[in-house]
């Protein structure tokens, strides 16, 4: 009998009882953690670019790529906390003469952040 196409790339079937059914895997990955953002990205992806979500799976690029997204978008997220509380002038002194002002200010610099980390990196 001729090897089919999937046999000749190397494919290989398994029997499940009558049927021949191609043993399919997808290629190893390293597992790395995925924090807020990345899972965020995930839901995104998953639900406005269903190709592009496909596409990461399936070759088995998924993981790293959201890992990558979520460093980015903390590492960002960070900077522009500091360059904000800085350009406000938001300091420890403020922290220890009034902690509630000093909250206050540093809840909407968060809040600020995160807004455009999504915007030009999550959602993006």
């Amino acid at each position: 009998m001729e090897k089919t196409i999937f046999e000749k790339i190397g494919g290989e079937f398994g029997r499940q009882g009558d049927y021949l059914i191609p043993c399919l895997a997808l290629p190893p990955e390293k597992e790395q953690p995925i924090g807020l953002f990345g899972r965020r990205h995930l839901d995104y992806l998953k639900q406005y670019r269903k190709v592009t979500y496909t596409n990461l799976l399936t070759s088995g690029r998924l993981n790293t790529y959201l890992a990558d997204i979520d460093r980015q978008a903390q590492e960002r997220f960070e900077r522009l906390i500091e360059d904000m509380k800085q350009a406000q002038g938001i300091t420890e002194g403020l922290k220890e003469e009034n902690a509630l002002e000093w909250v206050q200010h540093l809840n909407n610099i968060r809040a600020c952040a995160r807004e455009i980390v999504n915007e030009e990196i999550i959602f993006a």
